[in-house]
Protein backbone atom coordinates (compact mmCIF):
# COMPACT_ATOMS: atom_id res chain seq x y z
CA UNK A 1 0.00 0.00 0.00
CA UNK A 2 1.45 3.35 -1.06
CA UNK A 3 1.51 6.10 1.54
CA UNK A 4 0.77 9.75 0.77
CA UNK A 5 1.01 12.87 2.91
CA UNK A 6 -1.07 15.95 2.03
CA UNK A 7 -0.65 19.38 3.61
CA UNK A 8 -3.84 21.42 3.48
CA UNK A 9 -5.91 18.26 3.22
CA UNK A 10 -9.01 20.09 4.48
CA UNK A 11 -9.08 22.45 1.51
CA UNK A 12 -10.73 22.09 -1.87
CA UNK A 13 -7.74 20.44 -3.57
CA UNK A 14 -6.62 18.46 -0.55
CA UNK A 15 -10.00 16.85 -0.03
CA UNK A 16 -10.43 15.90 -3.69
CA UNK A 17 -6.87 14.54 -3.75
CA UNK A 18 -7.63 12.46 -0.66
CA UNK A 19 -10.71 11.07 -2.42
CA UNK A 20 -8.65 10.17 -5.48
CA UNK A 21 -5.78 8.55 -3.61
CA UNK A 22 -8.10 6.51 -1.39
CA UNK A 23 -9.82 5.09 -4.47
CA UNK A 24 -6.37 4.09 -5.73
CA UNK A 25 -5.64 2.13 -2.56
CA UNK A 26 -3.33 4.58 -0.81
CA UNK A 27 -3.00 5.14 2.90
CA UNK A 28 -3.54 8.89 3.15
CA UNK A 29 -2.06 11.03 5.91
CA UNK A 30 -3.06 14.68 6.01
CA UNK A 31 -2.11 17.86 7.85
CA UNK A 32 -4.93 20.34 8.47
CA UNK A 33 -4.72 23.85 9.81
CA UNK A 34 -5.65 23.94 13.47
CA UNK A 35 -7.66 26.76 14.97
CA UNK A 36 -7.53 28.23 18.46
CA UNK A 37 -9.16 25.10 19.90
CA UNK A 38 -6.59 22.82 18.31
CA UNK A 39 -9.15 21.63 15.78
CA UNK A 40 -9.89 22.77 12.24
CA UNK A 41 -12.59 23.15 9.63
CA UNK A 42 -13.00 19.68 8.12
CA UNK A 43 -16.26 20.22 6.22
CA UNK A 44 -14.75 18.96 2.96
CA UNK A 45 -13.69 15.73 4.67
CA UNK A 46 -16.90 14.92 6.54
CA UNK A 47 -17.85 12.16 4.10
CA UNK A 48 -14.52 10.48 4.92
CA UNK A 49 -14.27 11.11 8.66
CA UNK A 50 -17.81 9.77 9.09
CA UNK A 51 -16.88 6.49 7.38
CA UNK A 52 -15.55 3.96 9.96
CA UNK A 53 -14.08 1.89 7.13
CA UNK A 54 -11.88 4.82 6.11
CA UNK A 55 -11.14 7.13 9.05
CA UNK A 56 -8.22 5.88 11.13
CA UNK A 57 -8.01 2.89 8.79
CA UNK A 58 -6.67 4.38 5.57
CA UNK A 59 -7.12 8.08 6.36
CA UNK A 60 -5.17 9.72 9.18
CA UNK A 61 -5.40 13.40 10.09
CA UNK A 62 -3.09 15.63 12.10
CA UNK A 63 -3.56 19.25 13.21
CA UNK A 64 -0.55 21.36 12.37
CA UNK A 65 0.87 24.68 11.32
CA UNK A 66 3.65 25.41 8.86
CA UNK A 67 4.88 28.06 11.30
CA UNK A 68 5.39 25.30 13.90
CA UNK A 69 7.86 22.83 12.40
CA UNK A 70 7.48 20.30 15.18
CA UNK A 71 3.76 20.00 14.46
CA UNK A 72 4.70 18.93 10.93
CA UNK A 73 7.89 16.98 11.57
CA UNK A 74 6.32 14.33 13.78
CA UNK A 75 3.33 13.45 11.55
CA UNK A 76 5.53 13.48 8.46
CA UNK A 77 8.06 11.12 10.01
CA UNK A 78 5.28 8.85 11.26
CA UNK A 79 3.65 8.72 7.82
CA UNK A 80 6.95 7.97 6.02
CA UNK A 81 5.23 8.84 2.74
CA UNK A 82 6.07 7.66 -0.73
CA UNK A 83 4.44 10.82 -2.06
CA UNK A 84 4.19 14.25 -0.46
CA UNK A 85 1.71 16.81 -1.77
CA UNK A 86 2.23 20.34 -0.49
CA UNK A 87 -1.05 22.18 -0.97
CA UNK A 88 -1.29 24.28 2.21
CA UNK A 89 -0.96 28.05 1.82
CA UNK A 90 -2.63 31.37 2.41
CA UNK A 91 -4.38 31.12 -0.94
CA UNK A 92 -6.54 34.26 -1.15
CA UNK A 93 -4.90 36.70 -3.54
CA UNK A 94 -6.95 39.68 -2.36
CA UNK A 95 -6.21 38.94 1.28
CA UNK A 96 -2.49 38.80 0.52
CA UNK A 97 -2.49 42.59 0.11
CA UNK A 98 -3.83 42.94 3.66
CA UNK A 99 -1.63 40.24 5.19
CA UNK A 100 1.58 40.51 3.21
CA UNK A 101 3.97 39.18 5.84
CA UNK A 102 1.72 36.28 6.81
CA UNK A 103 1.25 35.32 3.16
CA UNK A 104 4.99 35.29 2.50
CA UNK A 105 5.71 33.38 5.70
CA UNK A 106 3.05 30.69 5.28
CA UNK A 107 3.02 30.34 1.50
CA UNK A 108 6.66 31.06 0.67
CA UNK A 109 8.68 30.00 3.70
CA UNK A 110 6.19 27.21 4.39
CA UNK A 111 7.18 25.57 1.11
CA UNK A 112 10.88 25.87 1.95
CA UNK A 113 10.35 24.37 5.41
CA UNK A 114 8.53 21.40 3.95
CA UNK A 115 11.21 20.84 1.30
CA UNK A 116 13.82 20.77 4.04
CA UNK A 117 11.79 18.37 6.18
CA UNK A 118 11.32 16.09 3.16
CA UNK A 119 15.07 16.12 2.48
CA UNK A 120 15.75 14.94 6.02
CA UNK A 121 13.47 11.88 5.86
CA UNK A 122 15.21 8.48 5.78
CA UNK A 123 13.33 7.67 2.57
CA UNK A 124 13.00 10.59 0.18
CA UNK A 125 9.40 11.01 -0.96
CA UNK A 126 8.32 12.26 -4.33
CA UNK A 127 7.11 15.81 -3.73
CA UNK A 128 4.46 17.89 -5.47
CA UNK A 129 4.42 21.64 -4.82
CA UNK A 130 1.21 23.45 -5.74
CA UNK A 131 2.41 26.52 -7.60
CA UNK A 132 0.08 29.05 -9.20
CA UNK A 133 -0.49 31.02 -12.39
CA UNK A 134 -0.12 34.07 -10.13
CA UNK A 135 3.68 33.65 -10.47
CA UNK A 136 3.34 35.03 -14.02
CA UNK A 137 1.74 38.29 -12.89
CA UNK A 138 0.31 40.15 -15.88
CA UNK A 139 2.16 38.44 -18.73
CA UNK A 140 2.71 40.10 -22.11
CA UNK A 141 2.14 36.94 -24.12
CA UNK A 142 -0.52 34.28 -23.97
CA UNK A 143 -0.97 31.46 -23.45
CA UNK A 144 1.53 30.89 -20.65
CA UNK A 145 3.57 27.72 -20.30
CA UNK A 146 6.44 26.37 -18.21
CA UNK A 147 8.93 28.76 -19.89
CA UNK A 148 6.94 31.96 -19.27
CA UNK A 149 8.97 34.45 -17.20
CA UNK A 150 8.17 34.54 -13.50
CA UNK A 151 7.09 38.12 -12.72
CA UNK A 152 4.48 38.22 -9.93
CA UNK A 153 2.55 41.39 -9.15
CA UNK A 154 0.75 40.29 -5.96
CA UNK A 155 2.14 39.26 -2.57
CA UNK A 156 0.56 35.83 -3.04
CA UNK A 157 2.16 35.44 -6.47
CA UNK A 158 5.52 36.51 -5.06
CA UNK A 159 5.29 33.97 -2.23
CA UNK A 160 4.33 31.21 -4.69
CA UNK A 161 7.21 32.22 -6.96
CA UNK A 162 9.63 31.78 -4.05
CA UNK A 163 8.26 28.31 -3.29
CA UNK A 164 8.41 27.42 -6.99
CA UNK A 165 12.04 28.43 -7.34
CA UNK A 166 13.04 26.68 -4.12
CA UNK A 167 11.36 23.49 -5.38
CA UNK A 168 13.52 23.70 -8.52
CA UNK A 169 16.63 24.28 -6.43
CA UNK A 170 15.95 21.24 -4.24
CA UNK A 171 15.32 19.14 -7.35
CA UNK A 172 18.56 20.22 -9.01
CA UNK A 173 20.89 20.40 -6.03
CA UNK A 174 19.58 17.82 -3.56
CA UNK A 175 18.26 15.16 -5.94
CA UNK A 176 14.72 15.41 -4.60
CA UNK A 177 12.00 14.22 -6.99
CA UNK A 178 10.24 17.57 -6.73
CA UNK A 179 7.54 18.79 -9.10
CA UNK A 180 5.91 22.19 -9.48
CA UNK A 181 2.34 22.03 -10.69
CA UNK A 182 1.58 25.53 -11.99
CA UNK A 183 -2.14 25.53 -11.34
CA UNK A 184 -4.46 27.93 -13.09
CA UNK A 185 -7.80 28.77 -11.49
CA UNK A 186 -9.89 25.74 -10.61
CA UNK A 187 -13.25 25.62 -8.93
CA UNK A 188 -15.76 23.19 -7.39
CA UNK A 189 -18.54 23.07 -4.79
CA UNK A 190 -15.74 22.84 -2.20
CA UNK A 191 -14.22 26.19 -3.20
CA UNK A 192 -13.78 28.73 -0.38
CA UNK A 193 -16.80 30.96 0.15
CA UNK A 194 -14.94 34.20 -0.55
CA UNK A 195 -13.73 33.19 -4.02
CA UNK A 196 -15.75 34.87 -6.74
CA UNK A 197 -17.06 31.68 -8.35
CA UNK A 198 -18.45 30.37 -5.06
CA UNK A 199 -19.68 33.81 -4.03
CA UNK A 200 -21.71 34.09 -7.23
CA UNK A 201 -23.21 30.61 -6.97
CA UNK A 202 -24.12 31.07 -3.31
CA UNK A 203 -25.77 34.39 -4.04
CA UNK A 204 -27.76 33.01 -6.96
CA UNK A 205 -29.01 30.16 -4.76
CA UNK A 206 -29.93 32.63 -2.00
CA UNK A 207 -31.78 34.85 -4.48
CA UNK A 208 -33.60 31.84 -5.92
CA UNK A 209 -34.74 30.74 -2.46
CA UNK A 210 -35.76 34.24 -1.37
CA UNK A 211 -32.95 34.74 1.15
CA UNK A 212 -31.12 37.52 -0.74
CA UNK A 213 -32.25 40.34 -3.02
CA UNK A 214 -29.12 41.23 -5.05
CA UNK A 215 -25.54 40.29 -5.90
CA UNK A 216 -22.75 42.87 -5.63
CA UNK A 217 -19.66 42.29 -7.75
CA UNK A 218 -16.52 44.12 -8.81
CA UNK A 219 -15.15 43.88 -12.36
CA UNK A 220 -17.16 41.23 -14.19
CA UNK A 221 -15.09 41.68 -17.37
CA UNK A 222 -12.03 40.12 -15.69
CA UNK A 223 -11.00 36.91 -17.46
CA UNK A 224 -9.54 33.67 -16.13
CA UNK A 225 -8.67 30.19 -17.26
CA UNK A 226 -11.04 28.21 -15.03
CA UNK A 227 -11.05 24.41 -14.64
CA UNK A 228 -12.42 21.90 -12.15
CA UNK A 229 -10.46 20.87 -9.06
CA UNK A 230 -11.06 17.15 -9.66
CA UNK A 231 -9.23 17.40 -12.98
CA UNK A 232 -6.33 19.27 -11.41
CA UNK A 233 -5.72 16.86 -8.53
CA UNK A 234 -5.64 14.04 -11.08
CA UNK A 235 -2.82 16.00 -12.72
CA UNK A 236 -0.99 16.22 -9.40
CA UNK A 237 -1.07 12.47 -9.01
CA UNK A 238 0.02 11.83 -12.61
CA UNK A 239 2.97 14.22 -12.17
CA UNK A 240 4.38 12.06 -9.36
CA UNK A 241 3.98 8.83 -11.37
CA UNK A 242 6.22 10.06 -14.19
CA UNK A 243 9.75 8.75 -14.70
CA UNK A 244 11.36 12.17 -14.24
CA UNK A 245 10.53 15.20 -12.10
CA UNK A 246 9.28 18.06 -14.27
CA UNK A 247 7.25 21.23 -13.88
CA UNK A 248 3.82 21.29 -15.49
CA UNK A 249 1.15 23.84 -16.29
CA UNK A 250 -2.34 22.56 -15.45
CA UNK A 251 -4.94 24.66 -17.25
CA UNK A 252 -7.79 24.43 -19.73
CA UNK A 253 -6.32 26.82 -22.29
CA UNK A 254 -9.63 28.70 -22.47
CA UNK A 255 -10.50 32.14 -21.13
CA UNK A 256 -13.83 32.96 -19.52
CA UNK A 257 -15.13 36.15 -17.92
CA UNK A 258 -16.53 36.55 -14.44
CA UNK A 259 -19.62 37.65 -16.35
CA UNK A 260 -19.82 34.17 -17.89
CA UNK A 261 -20.08 32.66 -14.39
CA UNK A 262 -22.87 35.11 -13.61
CA UNK A 263 -24.84 34.26 -16.73
CA UNK A 264 -24.42 30.47 -16.46
CA UNK A 265 -25.36 30.42 -12.76
CA UNK A 266 -28.44 32.62 -13.15
CA UNK A 267 -29.52 30.70 -16.22
CA UNK A 268 -29.19 27.39 -14.36
CA UNK A 269 -31.46 28.87 -11.68
CA UNK A 270 -33.97 30.12 -14.30
CA UNK A 271 -33.37 33.77 -13.34
CA UNK A 272 -32.47 36.91 -15.32
CA UNK A 273 -29.13 38.17 -13.97
CA UNK A 274 -29.86 41.76 -15.08
CA UNK A 275 -32.50 42.07 -12.38
CA UNK A 276 -30.18 41.20 -9.51
CA UNK A 277 -26.50 42.12 -10.23
CA UNK A 278 -24.98 45.44 -9.13
CA UNK A 279 -21.37 46.55 -9.54
CA UNK A 280 -19.64 47.67 -6.34
CA UNK A 281 -16.43 49.71 -6.75
CA UNK A 282 -15.10 48.68 -3.32
CA UNK A 283 -14.83 45.11 -4.58
CA UNK A 284 -12.39 46.02 -7.36
CA UNK A 285 -8.94 44.52 -6.69
CA UNK A 286 -5.64 46.30 -7.42
CA UNK A 287 -3.19 44.94 -9.99
CA UNK A 288 -5.62 42.33 -11.25
CA UNK A 289 -4.02 40.20 -14.01
CA UNK A 290 -6.67 39.74 -16.69
CA UNK A 291 -4.86 37.87 -19.48
CA UNK A 292 -3.80 34.71 -17.69
CA UNK A 293 -4.49 31.57 -19.73
CA UNK A 294 -2.44 28.40 -19.63
CA UNK A 295 -0.99 26.07 -22.23
CA UNK A 296 -1.24 22.51 -20.86
CA UNK A 297 0.48 20.91 -23.87
CA UNK A 298 3.39 19.55 -21.84
CA UNK A 299 1.08 17.83 -19.34
CA UNK A 300 -0.91 16.40 -22.24
CA UNK A 301 2.25 15.14 -23.97
CA UNK A 302 4.13 13.69 -20.99
CA UNK A 303 1.29 12.76 -18.61
CA UNK A 304 -1.60 12.21 -21.01
CA UNK A 305 -3.48 14.73 -18.86
CA UNK A 306 -6.42 16.70 -20.24
CA UNK A 307 -9.27 18.46 -18.45
CA UNK A 308 -12.46 16.40 -18.65
CA UNK A 309 -15.01 18.68 -16.95
CA UNK A 310 -16.15 21.75 -18.88
CA UNK A 311 -16.47 25.26 -17.51
CA UNK A 312 -20.25 25.13 -17.89
CA UNK A 313 -20.45 21.79 -16.07
CA UNK A 314 -18.30 23.17 -13.25
CA UNK A 315 -20.47 26.24 -12.65
CA UNK A 316 -23.69 24.24 -12.96
CA UNK A 317 -22.43 21.70 -10.42
CA UNK A 318 -21.53 24.49 -8.03
CA UNK A 319 -24.92 26.14 -8.45
CA UNK A 320 -26.81 22.88 -7.85
CA UNK A 321 -24.79 22.24 -4.68
CA UNK A 322 -25.59 25.73 -3.39
CA UNK A 323 -29.28 25.33 -4.19
CA UNK A 324 -29.39 22.03 -2.30
CA UNK A 325 -27.69 23.63 0.70
CA UNK A 326 -29.99 26.68 0.66
CA UNK A 327 -33.12 24.54 0.50
CA UNK A 328 -31.99 22.32 3.36
CA UNK A 329 -31.79 25.21 5.83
Amino acid sequence: MKRAFITGIEGQDGSYLADLLLTKGYAVHGLFRRNGNGNGELVNLQHLTADPQVFQKTLFLYPGDLDDLESVRGPLAHAAPDELYHLASQSRVGLSFEKVEETCRVTGLGALRLLELARQLPKLPRLFHASSSEIFGSPEHLPQDESTPVAPITPYGCAKAFGTQMTRIYRKNFGLFAVNGILFNHESPRRGQDFVSRKICRAVAAIKTGKQSELQLGDTSAQRDWGHARDYVRGMWLALQAEAAEDYVFATGKLHRVQDIVEIAFRAAALDWRQFVRQESSLLRPADPCRVVGNPAKAARLLDWRPEITFEQTISEMLQAELAAARSV
